[in-house]
């Protein structure tokens, strides 16, 4: 009777070939480093230069942070504006996508028309034309700067589908048993949203929080057009993408662009991370024993 060959062998006989792996990793490879890891280094580089995409980078230091933290004052109004809508519109939007899942998971015949309706307005939301719509309707507001930013914020709350999307996924991974528990015990479909729904959902609140945050420093589409590109009034609607789109595109100034960038970047990573350290206090995850 042959003996079955051992593992060991067999992968001598056949050989581990990792420079096929490596082919098939080149194209993700080339693509990291020709366009997104090359690009950052040479923005990098541009913050501490002038340039104004016309003549020869020239080195000036720090001076691009320096005028940008200390002199620029539209520089800290974009900031107040972006980070304003950032603590308005991303909770509203979570509780608006969430509020929709928890309705759309009870009606399971009609789920798929109402998932398919909701998520609509993520897919046309960050459209021009779309846009220019909302500039139409809340011409009265735009024109106002204690309102204009809630225009804004109403354009991105009304693009809940993508986060509701999600939070459905995770209603439907959560046992129906446990609610079964809870109601014989006396719990109440409050104290079972509370004990039951936002515990168990709290990882995908989490993805959806970091995420949407994310995003939300990014916007640029709709405050460009419902402002007409000028941020106004009185800077209300300057968010930063803005700013840093007028200052490399409009006047030229590609290397300060390039410090507002990073300084962006940073302040999102720096973010991110908070929020990564905060969870350990409040996602469940059903496989932690505590």
């Amino acid at each position: 009777m042959q003996k079955p060959r051992s593992t060991s062998t067999t992968a001598r006989r056949y050989g581990e070939r990792p420079s096929i792996a490596y082919l098939f990793l080149s194209p993700w490879v080339a693509g990291a480093l020709l366009l997104t890891l090359g690009p950052m280094l040479w923005l990098l580089y541009l913050s501490f230069t002038e340039y104004d995409l016309f003549t020869a980078p020239r080195w000036v230091g720090l001076d691009n942070y320096v005028r940008m933290l200390t002199v620029d004052p539209h520089f800290w109004n974009a900031v107040w504006a972006t980070s304003k809508f950032v603590l308005i519109s991303v909770p509203v939007q979570l509780a608006a996508a969430l509020g929709v899942a928890l309705l759309i998971h009870r009606r399971s015949r009609a789920q798929g028309f109402y998932r398919s309706a909701f998520y609509a307005p993520s897919l046309l939301g960050a459209s021009v034309s779309v846009a220019l719509v909302w500039r139409v309707i809340f011409h009265d507001w735009i024109g106002h700067p204690d309102r204009a930013l809630l225009a804004l914020v109403l354009l991105a709350v009304w693009q809940f589908g993508a986060p509701m999307v999600i939070f459905l996924a995770g209603l439907q991974q959560i046992p129906q048993e446990y609610y079964d528990a809870a109601a014989v015990d006396g719990a109440g479909p409050w104290r079972s949203f509370l004990k039951i729904t936002i515990p168990m959902l709290s990882p995908v609140i989490f993805f959806n929080l970091v995420l949407d945050t994310i995003r939300a420093f990014q916007v640029f589409t709709g405050a460009y057009v419902v402002s007409n590109g000028t941020g106004g009034p009185s800077d209300s609607t300057l968010f930063y993408t803005l700013y840093l789109y007028e200052k490399g595109f409009v006047e030229f100034k590609m290397g300060y662009a390039s410090a507002m960038s990073w300084f962006l970047l940073v302040v999102i990573a720096l973010i991110t991370a908070l929020l990564f350290r905060t969870a350990k206090g409040w996602v469940f995850y059903s496989g932690d024993e505590s």
